[in-house]
């Protein structure tokens, strides 16, 4: 044991140390040989992660995990496909996935893992496998005539189909060497249906005669359907409409594998996944066209020294390209507290993005007697190039509920005035080159200590250097990270009698500093300004204002990054107990928990405070803050803490007389103060969740996470019909070998939060920040369940709620995710059959339903109290049922 130890740390005092959480892992073009989906059942207690690497590193729209009992989700949930974005939104409307990692592998990040995230990819390129002639072909069809309507949608179902279809091949080329070709493209060409909420048709026409006033009033109308509300049932403004949106997927890899001599082999693998998404847009420039683009190569050198000792080298490049351009005829992000559908696309469009990672690594694996020793290092240097945006484009315009003399009006009612409440709009040369290195460095010990007793010992150390921009204009605050040790260990006994293996694991686990982070910086001054303006003219809010106009040292917002930013970490720790109740079937129970520690979060201040003299008005907000150097002032630090703990019960029976099922109950908890294990600090995120109060952050904010979910249960289920041996050839030619297959998932719904929707006196606090909270009244409501479009408003009544009174009071009582969504219900179903042909081929037919049963998966209601849809639910997370059909033939 000590010898395993000095081994460690011997390779850690080497040169060439490297990251700890390395960047998003490698991703490959999909192989053919799996499905976008399927509806298999697992025979695994921990099931196979939720969300694929691919799927949420390259934010890739049209995929669906059916076999863990997803749902298609509804696009018209519309989310920018950039960032860690794919991830957050699996979270926000399938929750956490409770993962027990019987051992952590330790050339491998697992931050987030015990959640369901992905853990990081190993770098290095591995054999295809069998070098003699054989591949696949497949197409799977999906059609709106066989799909069922969603919850909502008003009319029939409208024309949409869904085409993927793709190649593998492996050819033997010459001598030891052969060569792997992946091939797929998916192309959905479709209507997307959803509930907006539009004017009435008393409101689509502005009530001021301003003649500079009233054509831009106009305008703004006019990006909305003109025509009544078809869903007042569901509220006085419900429309449920339609709105085309192509989205079309290529990817393509090619590995090259060749054997030199016996001990030695080369892997040579590119590939290539592009996604272009025209969006779908409701009302007038909703949503952002994407075009993504990833590009993954690496050389991978395998030697094996002896039986005992193998190495693996690998060079490689990622590099992930992101273009968001707003639609045609946007108008920028204008705001009406919810009572009608706001205006896009959202204040971060346009961005355009590279991000290049060129890659170093080398492992080395010895197997000596009862251990066997891991060591490697690895080292990446990261360039982010890019222009970004926050209120650029057109700025950021709000338009409120609001009292003035005495009279109500209500944010349409603004809007139809002319009459904005303010302004956001940020001004200059947002361009930046940011370069940084990420050395890692690690060692372990797997060690058969004793018969029945295994223990694994490990050591990662990472470092991330201070990211410096090549342009001059960026110089960020903070210093390296090196200080980044995640120690690690295990323990697998088998029990005495046959009473099963007990595990154990413990690791510490680093995160990332996003480079979306840092890379806020580019919004201050001198280069980029922001200015506040309350209560602007609509017919020219900036006053003629120019960038070249401002003095850079004049008052504007600022985002400030902490001095001591470092890397997010967290304690990830599991105790779990396998019985096998001889062959038929395996038990199993266990407990996961996580603390996570520094979690990034973007606290607000400068916020306006009540001030003797000064009239307590949302005009008023700039000169009531005491900072008069700034406007908004956003400091990004590792400000939160999470929190998780489930237990989980499986019980596993594999291929009992053709019967396979997978069942798994967990229970957990899940919190966090205010900011979770995603949140990068930018954009909706850094408004995710506001303090009411500067300087009550911690206390404000702690409660639920946003994926928090305690009951949830999977389902997984497979039965092949036997081949009979008696009775007719043709009832076993035409009945046996079909495998049936089904999913059912229940989970609790996901937390949300009321707020007051209005920061205006009478509603908020006139602080000129959102996410004010109303007081509670009722205290009874706290954690209701709120799914149930009939039932909602009785369920959240306005009456449990009241607005606060300030200056006197300055903070609602309500707290933050108090109540909840719906349940998740779904079954998803497949039926497939595999012919043998003449030779070796294969011919497979499958027919396979998403959302069976067609249920619906409830949206959160309105939860601003200042709109009048305040408690109304008019959408759903989830697609109506859909049928796809998949043929494939194999050589």
């Amino acid at each position: 044991m000590s010898r395993s130890i000095l081994f460690c740390f011997a390779l850690l005092a080497a040169p060439a140390s490297p990251a700890q959480q390395p960047p998003p892992p490698p991703v490959e073009a999909p192989s053919p040989e799996a499905e976008p989906s399927s509806a298999d059942p697992q025979p695994q207690s921990s099931p196979a992660t939720r969300p694929t690497a691919q799927r949420t590193n390259i934010n890739l729209l049209g995929q669906t995990d059916a076999q863990n009992g997803e749902s298609r989700r509804n696009e018209n949930v519309q989310f920018n496909l950039v960032d860690n974005n794919a991830l957050k939104e699996l979270n926000l409307r399938v929750g956490a996935t409770a993962t027990i990692v019987d051992e952590f592998q330790i050339d491998r990040s697992y931050f987030g893992s015990e959640l369901g995230a992905p853990p990081s990819a190993s770098i290095h390129a591995a054999g295809t496998g069998s070098r003699d002639i054989h591949g696949s072909l497949f197409e799977t069809h999906q059609n709106s005539i066989f799909s069922a309507r969603a919850f909502f949608q008003v009319g029939d179902v409208k024309p949409a189909r869904e085409n993927a279809y793709g190649a593998r091949v492996v050819l033997p080329l010459w001598k030891g060497g052969h060569f792997t070709v992946n091939a797929s493209q998916i192309k959905i060409r479709g209507q997307v249906n959803g509930n907006v909420l539009i004017p009435l048709p008393s409101e689509l026409t502005p009530t001021t005669n301003d003649p500079e006033l009233r054509p831009i009033v106009e305008r703004i109308l006019d990006a909305y359907p003109q025509t009544a509300p078809n869903r007042p049932d569901i509220a006085a403004r419900a429309h449920n409409t339609n709105s085309p949106q192509r989205i079309n997927t290529d990817a393509a890899s090619g590995q090259l594998d060749q054997r030199l001599g016996d001990r030695d082999t080369l892997f040579l693998r590119y590939s290539f996944t592009g996604q272009n998404v025209d969006a779908f847009q409701f009302v007038t420039g909703q949503n952002p066209d994407t075009d993504t683009k990833n590009h993954s190569a690496r050389l991978t050198w395998n030697r094996a020294w002896s039986s005992k000792t193998v190495t693996e080298a690998t060079l490689g490049f990622d590099r992930l390209g992101s273009l968001l351009l707003p639609a045609a005829g946007a108008l920028g992000s204008i705001s009406t507290g919810s009572e009608i559908t706001s205006l896009g696309p959202s204040p971060i469009i346009p961005i355009d993005r590279a991000q290049n990672r060129f890659r170093t690594a080398a492992t080395v694996r010895r197997n000596a007697r009862r251990h066997v020793w891991t060591a490697g290092f690895g080292l990446t240097r990261l360039q982010y190039n890019s222009t970004e945006t926050d209120g650029h484009f057109k700025g950021i315009l709000q338009f409120n509920r609001t009292f003035e003399d005495g009279i109500q009006y209500s944010a349409i009612d603004n809007l139809r005035r002319g009459h904005p409440q303010l302004l956001v709009q940020a001004l200059g040369d947002t361009y930046r080159a940011f370069r940084n290195w990420e050395p890692q460095a690690y060692c372990s010990d797997r060690w058969q200590a004793a018969r029945g007793l295994t223990l694994t010992l490990g050591l990662r150390y990472g470092a991330v250097t201070r990211p410096r921009d090549v342009t001059g204009r960026s110089h960020l605050p903070y210093h390296t990270d090196a200080n980044n040790f995640g120690p690690t260990f295990g323990f697998a006994k088998r029990l005495a009698e046959g009473w099963g293996v007990l595990r154990g694991a413990y690791g510490l686990h680093y995160g990332q500093i996003f480079p979306v982070t840092y890379g806020q910086d580019r919004f201050n001054a001198p280069y980029s300004l922001r200015v506040v303006i309350p209560s602007p003219n609509l017919a020219d809010p900036l006053n003629g204002l120019r960038f070249e106009d401002l003095d850079p040292s004049g008052r504007s917002s600022q985002t400030q990054i902490s001095p001591d930013l470092v890397v997010p970490y967290s304690h990830q720790y599991n105790l779990s107990w396998q019985f096998q109740g001889g062959k038929v079937w395996r038990l199993e129970l266990g407990y996961v928990g996580s603390r996570s520690h520094k979690l990034i979060q973007t606290y607000f201040l400068n916020a306006a405070l009540p001030v003797d003299g000064i009239p307590f008005t949302l005009a008023t907000i700039n000169d009531r803050r005491p900072d008069k150097k700034h406007f908004e002032h956003l400091f990004i630090n590792n400000g939160s803490h999470g929190y998780f703990d489930a237990g989980r019960v499986s019980l596993v029976v594999p291929g009992w007389r053709g019967l396979n099922v997978n069942a798994s109950y967990w229970f957990s908890k899940a919190l966090d103060t205010g900011a979770d294990y995603t949140n990068t600090a930018s954009g909706p995120d850094a408004r995710s969740a506001i303090s009411q109060t500067v300087g009550e952050s911690m206390h404000d904010l702690r409660g639920p996470s946003n994926f928090h979910q305690p009951h949830s249960l999977l389902l997984q289920g497979g039965y092949e019909t036997p081949r009979r041996r008696k009775g007719p050839r043709w009832m076993e030619r035409m009945f046996g070998g079909w495998n049936l297959s089904g999913v059912l998932l229940l989970k609790s719904g996901t937390p949300f939060t009321v707020q007051s929707g209005s920061d205006a006196p009478g509603f908020g606090n006139a602080d000129g920040r959102s996410g004010d909270r109303p007081m509670l009244l009722d205290p009874s409501i706290l954690g209701r369940s709120v799914g149930d479009p009939d039932l909602s408003e009785a369920l959240l009544p306005r009456s449990a709620f009241a607005f606060i009174n300030a200056p006197t009071q300055l903070a609602g009582s309500l707290g933050r995710n108090t109540f909840r969504k719906g349940r998740i219900a779904n079954v998803n179903a497949a039926l497939f059959r595999t012919f043998a042909m003449p030779g070796e081929t294969r011919l497979t037919l499958r027919a396979e339903s998403i959302n069976f049963f067609n249920t619906p998966q409830f949206a959160q209601p309105t939860y601003q109290l200042s709109s009048p849809s305040f408690g109304q639910i008019n959408n759903t997370l989830n697609d109506g049922r859909a049928f796809r059909f998949t043929l494939r033939y194999a050589f």
